[in-house]
């Protein structure tokens, strides 16, 4: 089942990414997805792709047109494409990160599938996912098993610095220092006025 969901990750990726560079629609490879081009665990729940936010009906129109099928999701800050079982989300409102011309510049250009795609950095990647835990979205196996597959290549003082203000980031990197994955540099708080 697992293999199942990943080669239809594969195959979405195959399909996405030659249609919107033809498009000349910028993006970066993001999420989970992201984490696995620079080692870390397969993806198993979908394929993400970090578009500008004026470039994202574009972009789904491009899938739509190389046989994805739209689906309009009641947030605000993602459109998504199904590529038989196999779901992109076409993120343009991440967590933290605004997907602007620098954050598509940061990222890094890899030979993934035997495609050149540009990969969101790790930093922005772990922003985004740390901001977007709460109370509701808790899981922190993914994340772990991410960290753990990555954490010489990420700059973690930077992480936590743009972080900081989410006790629940702060909580999963007190636990990444506790099991020793990670350390960073504790920042200091400006004084209350």
């Amino acid at each position: 089942m697992d293999d199942d969901r990943f080669d239809g990750i594969v195959k979405a990726l195959r399909v996405a990414v030659p249609a919107l560079h033809e498009a000349e629609v910028p993006f970066l490879l993001g999420g989970s997805t992201a984490a696995w081009a620079y080692g870390g665990p397969r993806p198993l729940k979908d394929l993400d792709l970090m578009i500008r936010p004026a470039d994202a009906e574009r972009a789904q129109q491009v899938l739509v047109a190389a046989g994805f099928r739209p689906e309009q999701p009641p947030e605000e800050w993602l459109l998504k494409a199904w590529l038989d079982d196999a779901l992109v989300d076409l993120i343009f409102g991440p967590r933290g990160v605004a997907i602007t011309d620098e954050v598509l510049a940061r990222g890094r250009e890899q030979s993934i599938c035997a495609l050149r795609v540009r990969v969101m950095a790790l930093e922005d990647v772990l922003t985004s996912k740390l901001l977007a835990l709460d109370e509701h979205q808790l899981d922190l196996a993914d994340l772990l098993q991410i960290a753990r597959a990555i954490r010489e290549q990420v700059d973690w003082d930077e992480v936590h610095r743009r972080t900081e203000q989410s006790p629940y980031a702060a909580a999963f990197l007190t636990l990444l220092e506790r099991l020793g994955i990670a350390t960073y540099r504790v920042h200091a708080r400006p004084a209350d006025a």
